[in-house]
């Protein structure tokens, strides 16, 4: 097993990689940029390194750096969470090259299934049904004439894409060069690589996948389907285990498939297989994701497995400590993201300061995050702040208590789609089950302005006044941790009130808070 483990992430990913280290009594070695100095996981962390300015490019993307960094600290194991280089090939090869181990796939099966066209063709010759589609784009009246033949409307999608960027639907042959001109400029920009592919558009379908684990003696498990059909925007909402419309059998048939694929790679780790379920039944492959997933909670729920501990496990070298068997399915957990954007301003990166977070709690609840009081949520990453994950005895259960812990959730100082939320969980279709990818698209719901009446300011403040008397938990300058594994920060209350009155000063507090 590893003595100690550098994770090359940050925010609630990280900081669940590091408790997962701490469960296995192995030594965790943060990484922070400019801006993350005071964040939780380098606060939690045995250890933690300075690696960068804020810009993602000169910090958590600087693989160099970060390699240097492992290696002088003595650590043996890299742990790339999700986005930033957990899907980096070239990565993990270098990290191998330095006499580290990469916690996850090989650089062989990442760039076999990070590549969208080549992950196509290795799923047909594993026996898996694919959409319609085509290879790399070559000229654009070859596209248009692949796209024709295909039948509009079509998806416009980038060979390396992942998260929905790189993706345009086209309705007609004239839109056709447009559409793939945007998609061709956003691959570029957001993965380096600008090639294009076509796939036959379906609707309406459910996005469903299914998480495997798989280690180096064989054993391929997989662990269930997630629903996933909520999103906006090609980005995924609200995610479930299991889906209403799985049937035993379907399980059995999607998990045969995904165990195939994962097979026909030689894919050791985590990874999830995800596929296009039409309203017959059927269903299509649609790529594998060759890393963890945010939404992974809602499968350690239901069946109590730990996914982070278990690729730990599998990239030393160990054997899977179960078999398909041995796991049961139990109840149903329903998972919300909340980020940081305005529902009431056309969903816009909100940022400033978190004057007050307080998160829900009680029976069935699980909160991830590394939200705290006075965290600056800037625009140099992604802007997900926490996941809530929900279990109860049966969905309704679930539901209900997710309405509860989003209407706990207290984000005070910038906006978040928790109002947004709330009013998903109450549609009776979403509350039936009865939706599929565009189930946001049809129902545009009309998210109301609320304003916080003067009592519950008061009360806020009051809150504030009371938890913020004493400097909280702060950064450390020094790489290492100090005696009780904490350092204070130079902020304090009296800067809080005043990031509170700039944000009463707006006139406008969502409900959520």
């Amino acid at each position: 097993m590893f003595k100690k483990v550098l994770v090359a992430n940050r925010g609630e990913i990280a900081l669940r990689i590091v408790r997962a280290l701490r469960d296995l009594d192995i030594a965790s070695v943060a990484v922070y940029s400019d801006v993350d100095r005071q964040s939780q996981h380098v606060r939690y962390a045995d250890e933690a390194h300075f690696i960068g300015p804020a810009d993602a490019r000169e910090s958590y993307l600087n693989g160099d750096r970060i390699i240097s960094v492992a290696k002088a600290c003595g650590a043996d194991a890299v742990h790339p969470g999700y986005g930033f280089l957990a899907e980096n090939a070239d990565f993990a090869e270098a990290v191998a090259r330095a006499g580290l181990t990469f916690i996850g796939p090989s650089p062989e099966s990442m760039r076999m299934l990070g590549d969208k066209i080549a992950a196509r063709k290795l799923a047909m010759e594993a026996g898996l049904p694919v959409v319609p589609g085509s290879p790399e784009i070559g000229s654009m009246p070859e596209a248009v004439a692949l796209a024709t033949r295909i039948g509009f409307p079509v998806m416009v999608k980038a060979a390396a894409g992942g998260g929905g960027r790189g993706i345009r639907m086209v309705e007609s042959a004239d839109e056709f060069e447009d559409a793939a001109a945007r998609a061709m400029q956003e691959a570029q920009v957001a993965f380096g690589n600008p090639a294009l592919y076509i796939e036959k558009h379906l609707s309406p379908v459910r996005h469903i996948e299914v998480q495997i684990i798989a280690d180096q003696f064989g054993n391929i498990v997989p662990i269930g389907e997630r629903e996933c059909s909520i999103q906006r925007r090609h980005q995924k909402l609200i995610e479930e285990c299991p889906s209403v419309v799985v049937s035993p059998e379907l399980r059995r048939s999607l998990g045969r498939h995904a165990v195939r694929l994962a097979r026909a790679a030689n894919y050791h780790n985590v990874g999830t297989v995800e596929f296009l379920l039409l309203a017959d039944g059927s269903y299509y492959f649609l790529e594998m994701n060759t890393r963890l997933q945010v939404e992974h909670p809602v499968t350690e729920l239901m069946t109590g497995t730990d996914l982070v501990k278990d690729q730990i496990v599998v990239a030393a070298g160990q054997e899977l400590p179960y078999d398909e068997t041995e796991l049961l399915m139990r109840g149903w957990a329903i998972e919300c993201r909340i980020v940081a954007e305005d529902p009431f301003n056309n969903f816009l990166p909100s940022v400033g300061r978190v004057v007050l977070a307080r998160e829900p709690a009680g029976p069935g609840i699980r909160v991830e995050s590394a939200l705290y009081d006075g965290i600056e949520v800037t625009p140099f990453y992604d802007s997900l702040l926490a996941k809530v994950t929900a279990w109860g005895r049966n969905r309704e259960g679930a539901r209900q208590r997710m309405k509860r812990a989003l209407a706990e959730f207290r984000v005070v100082g910038v906006a978040t789609n928790i109002p947004y939320l709330q009013q998903i969980l109450d549609l009776p279709d979403f509350i039936e089950g009865t939706f599929d990818t565009g189930f946001l698209d049809r129902h545009q719901v009309a998210v109301e302005e609320h304003f916080a009446s003067q009592e519950e300011a008061a009360q806020i403040a009051a809150l504030l006044l009371v938890t913020g008397g004493e400097p909280e938990e702060g950064h450390l300058t020094n790489g290492h941790r100090n005696g009780n594994g904490y350092a204070r920060p130079a902020n304090d209350w009296r800067e809080r009130m005043t990031g509170l009155a700039a944000a009463r000063g707006m006139g406008r507090w969502p409900k959520s808070i």
